[in-house]
Protein backbone atom coordinates (compact mmCIF):
# COMPACT_ATOMS: atom_id res chain seq x y z
CA UNK A 1 0.00 0.00 0.00
CA UNK A 2 1.33 3.42 -0.97
CA UNK A 3 1.07 6.79 0.71
CA UNK A 4 -1.92 8.96 -0.03
CA UNK A 5 -1.76 12.25 -1.88
CA UNK A 6 -1.82 14.31 1.34
CA UNK A 7 1.04 12.30 2.88
CA UNK A 8 3.11 12.67 -0.29
CA UNK A 9 2.42 16.42 -0.30
CA UNK A 10 3.59 16.68 3.33
CA UNK A 11 6.87 14.95 2.47
CA UNK A 12 7.30 17.14 -0.62
CA UNK A 13 6.87 20.25 1.52
CA UNK A 14 9.48 18.94 3.99
CA UNK A 15 12.01 18.56 1.16
CA UNK A 16 11.76 22.27 0.34
CA UNK A 17 13.64 25.14 1.91
CA UNK A 18 11.91 28.35 2.89
CA UNK A 19 13.29 31.90 2.70
CA UNK A 20 12.34 33.25 6.09
CA UNK A 21 10.29 32.99 9.25
CA UNK A 22 6.65 32.22 8.67
CA UNK A 23 7.10 31.14 5.05
CA UNK A 24 6.76 27.43 5.84
CA UNK A 25 3.65 27.96 7.98
CA UNK A 26 2.13 30.06 5.22
CA UNK A 27 2.85 27.31 2.67
CA UNK A 28 1.28 24.73 5.00
CA UNK A 29 -1.91 26.77 5.19
CA UNK A 30 -2.10 27.76 1.54
CA UNK A 31 -0.91 24.60 -0.19
CA UNK A 32 -2.19 21.89 2.13
CA UNK A 33 -5.11 23.69 3.77
CA UNK A 34 -3.92 22.52 7.20
CA UNK A 35 -3.10 24.33 10.39
CA UNK A 36 0.58 24.09 11.28
CA UNK A 37 -0.29 22.11 14.44
CA UNK A 38 -2.20 19.50 12.44
CA UNK A 39 0.59 19.41 9.83
CA UNK A 40 3.21 18.58 12.44
CA UNK A 41 0.95 15.92 13.99
CA UNK A 42 0.59 14.24 10.61
CA UNK A 43 4.30 14.62 9.87
CA UNK A 44 5.24 13.02 13.20
CA UNK A 45 2.99 10.05 12.43
CA UNK A 46 4.61 9.73 9.00
CA UNK A 47 8.03 9.42 10.61
CA UNK A 48 6.92 6.10 12.10
CA UNK A 49 5.25 4.86 8.91
CA UNK A 50 7.27 2.31 6.93
CA UNK A 51 5.45 3.35 3.75
CA UNK A 52 6.84 6.86 4.16
CA UNK A 53 10.33 5.44 4.65
CA UNK A 54 9.98 3.42 1.43
CA UNK A 55 8.64 6.47 -0.43
CA UNK A 56 11.30 8.99 0.67
CA UNK A 57 14.06 7.43 2.79
CA UNK A 58 16.36 10.46 2.73
CA UNK A 59 13.76 12.87 4.10
CA UNK A 60 12.34 10.42 6.63
CA UNK A 61 15.76 9.45 8.00
CA UNK A 62 16.81 13.12 8.25
CA UNK A 63 13.64 13.99 10.15
CA UNK A 64 13.97 10.95 12.41
CA UNK A 65 17.50 12.04 13.33
CA UNK A 66 16.27 15.57 14.10
CA UNK A 67 13.43 14.21 16.23
CA UNK A 68 15.79 11.95 18.16
CA UNK A 69 18.27 14.80 18.74
CA UNK A 70 15.48 16.99 20.12
CA UNK A 71 14.27 14.21 22.41
CA UNK A 72 17.73 13.63 23.88
CA UNK A 73 18.19 17.37 24.48
CA UNK A 74 15.15 17.49 26.76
Amino acid sequence: MELGIREQAILALERRSFPGPGAKERAIREELDLSPVRYYQLLNALLDDERALAHDPVTINRLRRLRETRRTER
